[in-house]
C-alpha cells in the first residue's frame, strides 16, 4: 500500500501539462500561492508573509529524509521566529489524516500546508522530496536544497539572511 502511494505521488510531482512548472532559480521571485494550513487557515503566499524571511519547505510523510529534517526546522523555527522567520511546510498532496498523527508525534507548530493534488507542488517543478527554498526579505530565492540537509547547513543559509 505504501509502495502505490508514493507511485501515485510520483506520477502527480512528474504529470506534465499545463500546471506543470520548472523550479524557480536563484533570483527568482517564488510563484504566489493560497493555501490551507493544518488549523484551517488560509495562507495567501507571499502577500501575508511580506518583508520576512520564508522557508519553503516541501515534503511528505513517507519520505525518509523528512522526518528527522521536519524535527531539526521546528528547533530552529523555534529559536528564529522572533527574528521575522517564518517556515510553510507544504505536503505534497496527502491527505489531512494521513498528516496529522505524523506532525503530532514531530511536535511541528509551525504552518504545515495541505496541497490538493499536489497543484502547487507541480507549480514549483519539485521533482523530488524533500526540496527547500530560502526567500529573502525582499521576496527573492536567496537558497534552494533538494535532498535532505543538516542543521549546519539549514542554519547557516538562514543566518545569512537575518
Amino acid at each position: 500500500m505504501r509502495v502505490i502511494r508514493l507511485l501515485a505521488i510520483l506520477l502527480l510531482l512528474a504529470g506534465c501539462g499545463e500546471e506543470g512548472g520548472k523550479a524557480p532559480h536563484v533570483g527568482d521571485a517564488p510563484p504566489p500561492f493560497k493555501l490551507t494550513a493544518m488549523d484551517g487557515a488560509a495562507v495567501d503566499y507571499p502577500a501575508q508573509l511580506s518583508g520576512k524571511v520564508v522557508v519553503l519547505r516541501f515534503w511528505a510523510t513517507w519520505c525518509p529524509f523528512c522526518k528527522d529534517e521536519m524535527k531539526m526546522i521546528q528547533a530552529v523555527w523555534s529559536q528564529s521566529r522572533d527574528k521575522g522567520f517564518e517556515v510553510l511546510a507544504i505536503n505534497a498532496g496527502q491527505d489531512k489524516g494521513d498528516i496529522d498523527a505524523f506532525i503530532a508525534k514531530l511536535g511541528v507548530t509551525y504552518p504545515v500546508l495541505l496541497d490538493p493534488g499536489s497543484k502547487v507542488t507541480r507549480q514549483y517543478g519539485v521533482t523530488g522530496l524533500p526540496m527547500t527554498l530560502f526567500v529573502g526579505r525582499d521576496g527573492r530565492i536567496k537558497g534552494r536544497i533538494l535532498g535532505e540537509t543538516d542543521e549546519a547547513t539549514f542554519r547557516r543559509k538562514l543566518e545569512e539572511l537575518l
